[in-house]
């Protein structure tokens, strides 16, 4: 036997449950705060790098006039603007911006272990001679004479409180190293992925 009373509340449960699953106010000021969050991340990064950030046009063009803008005042305003056109972005959108972040933070976070692992063989440099013996082995084009002569100035100059000057030629012959070695793992890589591919087209054929 149908309810009498169903419905004498004054709304019926499609109304109901549409109000329910409605994001509450709280929830959708925390979306709007953590995607103003996320455009205050793109403004404070080099315009290269934002360029190059999978995103609507006029979402690129307000983060990009936010960066030119040097006044307090219309900065915030601009801001305030920017966290409008963020909250047009669909899901996937905001999902591939932060996955953009995250990778420049992972990069990042390599860089900075890179260079503290040259600091690091640098100082080994200055404490032990057999380090250079293990370098020039491993690096045969280095000039062996000129490594030595550097590392007695930057001796001495730690000795004497002098400026690092010697320590940082150092420093910048590691980083050449490393650079050149990455250069070479990069080639290796990408010829091998070329090989790999050639194979399948023959297998293709």
């Amino acid at each position: 036997m149908p309810n009498a009373n169903r419905g004498a509340v004054g709304f019926d449960s499609s109304e109901f449950q549409e109000k329910y699953e409605r994001p509450s106010k709280t929830e959708m000021k925390r979306q709007a705060d953590a995607l103003q969050a996320l455009g205050q991340e793109l403004i404070d990064q080099p315009r290269d790098r934002v360029k190059r950030v999978p995103m609507p046009e006029d979402v690129r063009d307000a983060i990009l006039e936010c960066q030119n803008i040097k006044n307090h005042e219309g900065r915030r305003r601009q801001l305030q603007f920017v966290g409008k056109k963020m909250r047009t972005l669909s899901e996937e959108e905001v999902t591939i911006i932060q996955r953009t972040i995250e990778g420049w933070k992972g990069a990042s976070k390599a860089d900075t272990a890179a260079l503290h692992a040259l600091e690091r063989r640098r100082d080994k440099l200055l404490a032990d001679d057999q380090a250079l013996t293990v370098l020039l082995a491993e690096h045969q084009e280095l000039d062996g004479q000129h490594l030595r002569t550097l590392i007695r100035n930057a001796r001495k100059e730690q000795a004497e409180s002098k400026p690092p000057k010697a320590y940082r030629e150092i420093f910048q012959i590691l980083k050449d190293l490393d650079a050149k070695a990455r250069a070479a793992a990069k080639a290796s890589t990408d010829a091998d992925a070329e090989e790999g591919d050639d194979d399948d087209e023959d297998r293709d054929e």
